[in-house]
């Protein structure tokens, strides 16, 4: 088979099967993650960045590949989602805007595109690092390109791309040496590889192989019907009740079955939509909208013991969102602009109340396993309605996104780079509504930066790292985005890392509570640490993040 010209239709159902083929593996990209924290979502963020690229050229009526190519462009900007996203927003980009002159494709055209992509991506990046997905779309590009030259065929070209891109990607860990401590490949690169993938099936007719070491590894399972996890009316709204179950397989008196992921997954697939199935060895985690939650959790429970389980009535939150839009016309008022607004991202009640409490304007609900996309940073700058912005977004995998929307905001906007919460809260001390937007920006980032930052949150399976040896489910410390220290036990985790943050200059040390701390816990550290220097004081907060036990800042 041989293919020389790429026309619209052609190019629609590649980008298709790409976002398909990315779909299929998010879980395996997410479990690359070098550090083994309950965070890994370069899979989640690529899928989610990508699918919004897809699904802008799906509502795009254009017979012209570079005004499709245009409009996934656009879509994976407004949706990027993480550095992964944003990084894979500008690969797509630099694509576009290769092509974008172009009604079909040649092959020499189709090779031109990848490389544009490159350009774009590396001209992104402050401090480009050799390792990760941009040396997988270097060199994979690269290799198409020379392919271009000795064939027409087009299938040829992807093929050459492809197979360069697999051994690239398996070179990473030569290149990033934290990659060959952990033993992963890079999680990006792979991402960039299924998308890849997909495009070469669609465009030849191929059946994919998964490599057998990964189907060995026995990563988990997901499949994401739909993406849409707030309906806005009652029209959106199919199934009524947001269902979240959590099964420890095999345990429990109710067990009837063996468990067996593609039958269960098959049975809640007539069940509902917007499922998500999780499984590995011993859990079970299940997402679904229903009309039964009541039957979801019973075909749980013939595979083991429920040991979670959350029901959402999503008409009601459509409902309770209609009265708050009535009361809020009703009250309307002229809006006075303001002249400063900050917004910061957070997740946890604890955590907004408190920005909100120190000066912040709104708090995009966001972090670890859910980053807001560049739209979304958008929308919320144009909620706020002010003169000027400050975007806090306390996530070191957030600021590119958050980055790309200062850029293209409308409103004079400026980003103060912090890497975490506590970085965020301290960046709020430092702010002067009656200072200027470049004073703001610059006393808020160099005394947030300033700060010690120390996280806890519990490993997800045994590595190696910085001669660290750390087991599944101990606690680990992390100060300042490195993991310093492991142990079975939280307290002793939790004192272990104040120590290593205190000095004899420290007065306040901070402790904020996640959704998984225990405040009494944290009461008794503050206690033996009161009791052994009259110095130091603690103030308990009460955040409700997930993900990390305890957030620690000391100052």
């Amino acid at each position: 088979m041989e293919l020389k010209i790429i026309k619209a239709s052609d190019f629609k159902q590649m980008f298709i099967a790409g976002a398909e083929r990315l779909a299929q593996n998010v879980d395996l990209v997410n479990s690359l993650n070098v550090f083994p924290v309950p965070d890994g979502d370069t899979g989640t963020n690529m899928n989610m960045t990508f699918q919004s690229g897809v699904e802008n050229m799906r509502n795009t009526n254009s017979q012209h590949v570079g005004e499709l190519a245009g409009a996934v462009a656009k879509g994976l900007l407004m949706g990027a989602r993480g550095n992964s996203g944003v990084i894979l927003s500008q690969v797509f980009r630099g694509f576009s805007m290769a092509i974008k002159d172009c009604e079909q494709l040649t092959a020499k055209d189709f090779a031109k595109a990848f490389i544009g992509g490159v350009e774009s991506a590396y001209k992104a990046v402050m401090k480009p690092v050799e390792g990760t997905i941009l040396t997988v779309a270097r060199e994979s590009a690269v290799s198409g390109e020379e392919e271009a030259k000795q064939t027409e065929d087009i299938i040829q070209v992807m093929r050459s791309i492809v197979e360069s891109a697999r051994q690239s990607l398996d070179r990473t860990p030569d290149l990033l040496p934290v990659l060959k401590q952990v033993g992963v490949v890079d999680s990006g690169g792979k991402g960039l590889l299924c998308i890849y993938e997909g495009f070469l099936a669609n465009l030849s007719g191929e059946v994919i192989i998964d490599d057998i070491v990964e189907e060995e590894k026995g990563h988990a399972h997901a499949i994401f019907d739909d993406l849409n996890e707030h309906p806005m009316s009652m029209d959106d709204i199919t199934y009524g009740f947001c269902t979240e179950i959590m099964v420890r397989i095999g345990q429990g008196q109710t067990t009837k079955k063996a468990f067996d992921y593609e039958a269960f997954r098959q049975t809640l697939d007539q069940k509902g939509d917007s499922l998500l199935v999780v499984a590995d060895d011993e859990i079970v985690k299940v997402h679904i909208h229903t009309e039964d939650p009541g039957e979801i959790m019973q075909l749980g429970q013939e595979f083991g013991e429920l040991i979670k389980i959350k029901v959402e009535n999503m008409r009601e939150q459509v409902r309770d969102l209609e009265d708050q839009e009535s009361s809020l016309q009703q009250k309307a008022k002229p809006q006075i602009q303001e002249e400063y607004a900050v917004i910061a991202v957070a997740s946890g009640q604890g955590l907004t109340e408190l920005f909100q409490s120190i000066g912040v304007k709104e708090v995009l609900s966001g972090g670890q396993t859910m980053n807001p996309s560049t739209e979304d940073f958008i929308k919320a700058i144009e909620r706020v309605n002010a003169k000027n912005i400050i975007l806090l977004p306390n996530n070191k995998n957030i600021i590119m996104a958050a980055q790309q929307a200062a850029e293209v905001s409308e409103v004079p906007t400026v980003l103060v780079g912090t890497k975490s919460i506590t970085q965020g809260i301290s960046a709020m001390l430092m702010y002067d509504p009656e200072a200027s937007i470049e004073q703001n920006r610059s006393a808020m980032e160099e005394y947030a930066l300033s700060v010690a930052s120390g996280q806890i949150t519990h490993a997800i399976r045994d590595t190696q790292i910085d001669g660290l040896t750390i087991k599944e489910n101990d606690f680990m410390g992390i100060l300042d985005g490195n993991i310093i220290l492991s142990h079975q036990d939280l307290k002793e985790t939790l004192i272990q890392l104040v120590n290593r943050m205190v000095d004899e200059s420290s007065e306040l040390v901070t402790v904020i509570i996640g959704e998984e701390g225990d405040h009494q816990l944290a009461q008794e550290v503050a206690d033996h640490f009161e009791q052994t220097n009259s110095e130091i004081e603690f103030e308990l907060i009460q955040g409700d993040q997930p993900v990390y036990n305890y957030f620690v800042t000391v100052d």
